[in-house]
C-alpha cells in the first residue's frame, strides 16, 4: 500500500496556500491547518513532510505572523515559489450577478479586489479566509451572496464563477516558502542560483547592526531581504531575518558571515535554497 507524503497549509481547503500546494507538489496530499502555529506543528511533529507557508504578497507586504514564527520554527526553508493570485467571484449555482447584494472574502481579499467589488455596488463582509467565505456561502445557500475566493474553492465547494480573475492589480503576486523538519536538507546542486536564509540577534554594541552588515557590502553580497524584530515585549529591535544571494560556501558570503559572527551572538541559518526563476521575470 502507498502511502502518499502530505504538505500543510494554513487556511480552509480552496485557500490560495492550497492551490500552491496542488500547483508545485501535485503528488503530495494538502493537509489545511487552522493557523500558521499549527502548520508549522504539523510539519515539525512529522504529520506531514513538508509545509507551504506565505511570507509576503506584492501588495499586502510581509505576512507579520510567519516572520514571527520563522526564527523559533526549528524548520528548514529548502525552496521557494511564487504564485500570482487571481480572485474569483462565485456564488451558489443559479445565483444571478445582477441579484448579488453582499460579497464576503478575507479583508485582505476584499481590499485588493476594492474596485471591481465598488463597480458591482455590493456591500462587502470581511471573514477570517477566503475559501472559508466560499465554504459558507454552500453550507448556506443565498442568491443574493457570494464570496471572492481562488478558483479552487468553487471547484471544491460546487459554486458557480460569476466574474473571473477581478483583483485590481496584476502584478499582485505571494511568495512561499517551502519548509521541511530536516535539519539537514540537502543542498541544492553548484549550478542553482541560490538564497541563503539567516536569522542573527546583534550584540548591545553601538552602530553594532551597521558594522555587521559591512561585511556583506565589502564582499560584495547582495541582501535581499531584511526584518527585525522586538524580543521579550522590549522596544528595541536587536533581532533580524535576513536573506542574500549565494550560498555559505561562496567566497564573499563566507567572509561576510565571519565578519559578522563579531557582532553578533547568535546566527542560525535557516536555509540554502535555488532561487525561485520568477525572479527573473520581475
Amino acid at each position: 500500500m502507498t502511502v502518499l507524503k502530505k504538505i500543510a497549509f494554513q487556511g480552509e481547503p480552496g485557500a490560495n496556500s492550497h492551490e500552491a500546494c496542488r500547483d508545485y507538489f501535485p503528488g503530495y496530499v494538502a493537509q489545511p491547518c487552522p493557523t500558521f502555529e499549527e502548520a508549522f506543528e504539523a510539519v515539525k511533529s512529522g504529520d506531514c513532510e513538508l509545509g507551504m507557508i506565505p511570507v509576503e504578497n506584492s501588495i499586502a507586504g510581509r505576512v507579520a505572523d510567519v516572520h514571527h514564527l520563522l526564527p523559533s520554527s526549528g524548520l528548514r526553508i529548502i525552496g521557494e515559489k511564487f504564485k500570482p493570485i487571481r480572485f474569483q467571484l462565485m456564488a451558489n449555482k443559479g445565483a444571478r450577478l445582477a441579484d448579488i447584494k453582499t460579497v464576503s472574502s478575507m479583508a485582505i481579499a476584499l481590499g485588493q479586489t476594492r474596485r471591481s467589488l465598488k463597480k458591482l455596488g455590493v456591500a462587502t463582509e470581511a471573514v477570517g479566509d477566503t475559501a472559508g467565505a466560499a465554504k459558507a456561502l454552500a453550507l448556506n445557500p443565498d442568491p443574493t451572496r457570494a464570496a471572492v475566493a481562488p478558483a479552487l474553492a468553487a471547484e471544491i465547494y460546487g459554486l458557480d464563477i460569476l466574474m473571473r480573475d477581478i483583483e485590481d492589480e496584476r502584478h499582485n503576486t505571494t511568495r512561499f516558502l517551502v519548509m521541511t523538519a530536516d535539519p539537514n536538507p540537502a543542498r541544492p546542486p553548484f549550478t542553482s542560483k541560490c538564497i541563503t536564509s539567516f536569522a542573527f540577534r546583534v550584540k548591545n554594541l553601538p552602530a553594532a547592526l551597521y558594522k555587521a552588515l559591512g561585511g556583506f557590502a565589502t564582499n560584495g553580497v547582495n541582501m535581499t531581504k531584511l526584518e527585525s524584530y522586538m524580543e521579550g515585549g522590549a522596544f528595541t529591535a536587536t533581532f533580524f531575518y535576513a536573506e542574500v544571494d549565494g550560498r555559505p560556501e561562496d567566497r564573499g558570503l563566507a567572509l561576510a558571515l565571519e565578519e559578522l559572527a563579531f557582532f553578533t551572538d547568535q546566527i542560525e541559518i535557516l536555509g540554502v535554497f535555488p532561487a525561485d526563476p520568477f525572479r527573473e521575470r520581475v
